[in-house]
């Protein structure tokens, strides 16, 4: 919130500029004046009566006065201001796959010995980043999708979430893909947004059967639901971490990874990511390496834009009571002065 000092109506305060004027007539002198008296001790009596010079200071209070009223007519005010952000108008789901082929180390490199799963998790982090005026919900799965967190505003909240993601939070023996679009659709399906995404990253393909990941994707289009699919890791060979029997990677005292050179295969239905993306309107992406799963993340960004409003709000406590009872006290003060007389006591 900011607050201002600000006058409604700042052009009364232009006859200011008569006051100066006012005191300049005043000030002016003619020819001095002349009285013949028969006598100087007329002259002496009247001096007795009057050793006051009260009508200057008069009239210094009646310009006071008046440059009081002038400024509470020119209501002063301090404006007390706020804006506040209204979303967006677009939904997002982000379905991370947790099975156990994200322990990979395909992604990693001499000075940055990281798991797949760890990588996606930085990259999407920088994207929540990026759209703080967007709704954002996290959905894990393997072998069965998990709700990390609903649609949120809250993006410190739903970051805290995705930092405690984790292989082995759910089992990771398998990759249910149609569960986890469908648990994403009806995550978005009945919200009055302008544009629903799901970004589903995988490495893997469909192996539970429970939802076929075509007709999931079917379902979505019909709550107009756009996703985009991406496939990340390489095929083939690819080096894997020691991992405990629930498929965690291990980790020395020191926090980091233990590569002992093991190998495991890696496959990605890239044909059923493709038709996915293509039912509902979205786009199929693939990612070998960081930089290329960055720029997937940053290129959905821009795909995904649109107008942030802004609501601002201003509340105004006017201050012209003060200036206005200054005013008048002085007024009263000038004619209660006025009206008194001021003789030279004998």
């Amino acid at each position: 919130m900011t607050e201002s000092f600000e006058f409604h109506t700042p052009w009364m305060l232009w006859f200011l500029l008569a006051l100066p004027v006012l005191l300049f007539i005043k000030g002016r002198t003619g020819r001095s004046a002349s009285l013949i008296f028969s006598s100087t001790a007329i002259a002496r009596d009247v001096a007795k009566q009057a050793k006051t010079r009260a009508g200057g200071f008069l009239f210094f209070l009646r310009l006071l006065a008046l440059a009081a009223l002038i400024i509470a007519m020119a209501r002063p005010q301090i404006g007390k201001g706020h804006s506040e952000v209204e979303a967006s108008g677009i939904d997002i789901v982000l379905a991370v796959d947790v099975s156990g082929s994200m322990a990979a180390l395909d992604f990693a490199t001499q000075s940055d010995l990281a798991t797949r799963l760890d990588i996606v998790k930085r990259v999407i982090n920088e994207f929540i980043e990026e759209r703080p005026n967007d709704r954002i919900g996290l959905i894990a799965f393997a072998k069965e999708p998990f709700l990390v967190s609903p649609l949120t505003l809250n993006h410190d909240w739903l970051r805290r979430n995705l930092e405690r993601l984790d292989l082995g939070i759910i089992d990771g023996a398998g990759t249910a893909i149609g569960p986890a679009i469908g648990m994403s659709a009806n995550r978005l399906r009945d919200l009055p947004a302008k544009s629903r995404v799901v970004i589903l990253l995988t490495d893997g393909e469909d192996t539970v059967g429970q939802l076929p990941p075509i007709a999931a994707a079917e379902a979505a289009e019909s709550f107009d639901v756009k996703i985009y699919t991406i496939a990340a890791g390489k095929s083939g060979r690819v080096p894997m971490p020691r991992v405990d029997r629930m498929g965690v990677p291990v980790r020395d005292q020191s926090g980091n990874l233990i590569f002992t050179g093991q190998y495991g295969d890696s496959r990605v239905d890239e044909e059923t990511l493709e038709k996915i993306a293509e039912v509902t309107n979205g786009k199929f992406y693939r990612a070998t390496n960081t930089d290329e799963l960055a720029k997937i993340y940053q290129d959905i960004d821009e795909l995904e834009k649109t107008e942030v409003k802004l609501k601002h709000y201003a509340e105004y406590e006017e201050l012209f009571f003060w200036p206005a009872l200054l005013g008048l006290t002085l007024i009263s003060l000038e004619q209660l002065l006025g009206n008194t007389r001021f003789k030279r006591l004998p």
